[in-house]
């Protein structure tokens, strides 16, 4: 009885806000823009036909990885030394992420390569096995890799880890399983895996959104990086790996962002030099795609006490005696940093015009809007001020939450701190204050940011029914008035929802889809998402 009067409150949530699907599908388009992943072997978004390039550092594969390894600057094990050296390739990831198939492995050099959990060679030869691939019973894909034996004069080294078939040459957001699909023009990854880099799911995926952000796949979070040489390399083994080290070189970013013909969203290292800026601006400015005016942002939340951004700017703050007070003293030299910043692009790019420059601010603190744009007089420098309007049940209202109904009922009580309505009223008054100063407001993330932080398990606390909604039709009908909401307050402004697929966490569903190929029909949020399109 319980579970019917649960499904009747989920149905009475979905039909009552059926009027509001239907209706946004009639209103105009909206910019609609989409966070990238970090790069993981957890990464549900798959986005390379290389799973090689999101696989687990063998330095960090604690659990595969045995003996006093000997690495090459690139992170391949050159010397075994008697040991062995193992990768997690893809990790806990979906079944449906990526296709069941015969995945072809091509290498350099001279040895013997083992493949367990989900993945086994069945066929060997020296430099290219076929690995067969099936997911698990469990719905889950994990593949794993070990090096058994490793030639030290001709080490084994410079591993693919490629998706089974390949595209017709017209079409590059379409997977095929063989030649037979294409009428003369196939184009297999065993082949062109270099030319043509990106998983065609994740490209067909990526497609309709108009701006990418690039800051998760940068890798820029907690990284220490200052120069423009310890930036990612394309030679690298693998582009993951633990934060302050994982990410995907400029050159993939721009890749991407001219292969979707889409507005590339970058994110300056927190402690980049001014070399590395101008090096960065120098080649954008070369190889992005003519028309395309990118946006540019000094780091990520340097206002968010849970990154590195947030203190070191706050210790650059004080040694530049920016102000006696640590907190304004990072207000003070995060505006600083991104204004040089912004003048360096200038000066490659000749003017401010073929770039969007960005402050990003806090959402739930419009008071702290302007004094970011006065100091130094910023607003006369920037283009956009970029906030991130999240609704969610408050920890103090967690214990209101005993089933999947109930998550909807607190997102809409308005003494639930971030409840709809009181999410439009912090943007009511962040647009108050952009329009004071003649500033832009737009999203650099958003949507829903429902976790219960404390249970730290997706199946202890509040979280199971957090997740429940997260698949649950009323989303999508919270999602669309959620955008509704948006356009209007901020006169159609650019949103960039968060994130591309990846399934729920303890810590959060922020995944659009739960992994890339997920069906529309079980993925309220992008549903949602699409009716703007």
């Amino acid at each position: 009885m319980k579970a019917m009067a649960n499904y009747r409150t989920i149905s009475t949530f979905f039909m009552a806000g059926l009027a509001l699907v239907l209706s946004a599908q009639l209103q105009a388009k909206m910019p609609l823009g989409m966070n990238t992943n970090e790069v993981t072997p957890q990464d549900a978004s798959a986005p390379f036909i290389d799973l090689f390039k999101m696989s687990l550092p063998f330095d960090e594969s604690k659990r595969l990885t045995k003996g006093y390894i000997e690495y090459d600057e690139n992170g391949w094990p050159s010397n075994l030394k008697g040991g062995v050296a193992g990768s997690n390739v893809v990790h806990w990831i979906p079944a449906g992420t990526i296709p069941d198939g015969n995945y072809t492995v091509l290498y350099d050099g001279e040895g013997q390569i083992t493949y367990g959990d989900d993945a086994r060679a069945v066929h060997s030869a020296q430099g290219r096995d076929v690995v067969q691939v099936r997911a698990g019973a469990d719905k889950w894909i994990k593949i794993t890799l070990v090096i058994r034996k490793s030639n030290p004069q001709n080490y084994i080294r410079n591993i693919r880890f490629l998706l089974p078939g390949g595209i017709c040459a017209n079409n590059p957001f379409q997977r095929v399983n063989s030649a037979a699909q294409c009428p003369g023009n196939f184009q297999s990854f065993e082949k062109y895996h270099q030319h043509l880099l990106f998983n065609p799911d994740y490209l067909n995926f990526m497609r309709r959104f108009k701006v990418i952000r690039m800051m998760n796949i940068s890798g820029i979070t907690r990284n220490e990086v200052a120069s423009w040489n310890a930036l990612p390399r394309m030679e690298q083994a693998t582009w993951a790996g633990e934060e302050g080290r994982r990410g995907v070189p400029l050159e993939v970013m721009v890749k991407l962002a001219n292969k979707l013909n889409a507005t590339p969203w970058f994110n300056i290292p927190q402690e980049a030099d001014d070399n590395l800026i101008r090096n960065y601006a120098q080649y954008v400015k070369k190889h992005l795609r003519p028309g395309i005016k990118p946006y540019v942002e000094y780091t990520n939340e340097a206002w968010n006490r849970a990154f590195s951004s947030a203190h070191y700017t706050k210790a650059m703050g004080l040694k530049q005696r920016l102000d006696v007070d640590r907190a304004q003293a990072g207000h003070k030299f995060y505006v600083k940093r991104s204004l040089e910043i912004f003048r360096i692009w200038q000066q490659v790019y000749g003017s401010h015009q073929p770039f969007t420059r960005v402050l990003g601010g806090w959402a739930a603190n419009p008071r702290l809007t302007p004094i970011l744009l006065s100091y130094m007089n910023a607003h006369q420098h920037v283009d956009a001020f970029a906030i991130a309007p999240y609704f969610f049940v408050h920890a103090r209202n967690l214990h209101q939450v005993r089933s999947v109904p109930d998550v909807f009922k607190v997102l809409k009580d308005p003494k639930n701190p971030y409840s709809m309505d009181n999410v439009y009223n912090m943007l009511k008054r962040q647009k108050a204050e952009t329009d004071k100063y003649k500033v832009k407001l737009i999203a650099y993330e958003g949507g829903q940011h429902l976790a219960d932080m404390g249970a730290k398990s997706t199946k202890k606390g509040a979280n199971p029914f957090l997740i429940g909604a997260n698949r649950a039709n009323p989303m999508e009908t919270f999602y669309v008035e959620f955008l509704n909401n948006w356009k209007q307050i901020t006169g159609d402004q650019l949103f960039v929802a968060f994130s591309a697929p990846r399934p729920p966490q303890w810590f959060g569903s922020w995944g659009i889809k739960e992994h890339l190929n997920q069906p529309d029909s079980k993925a309220p949020k992008y549903r949602a998402l699409k009716r703007f399109f």
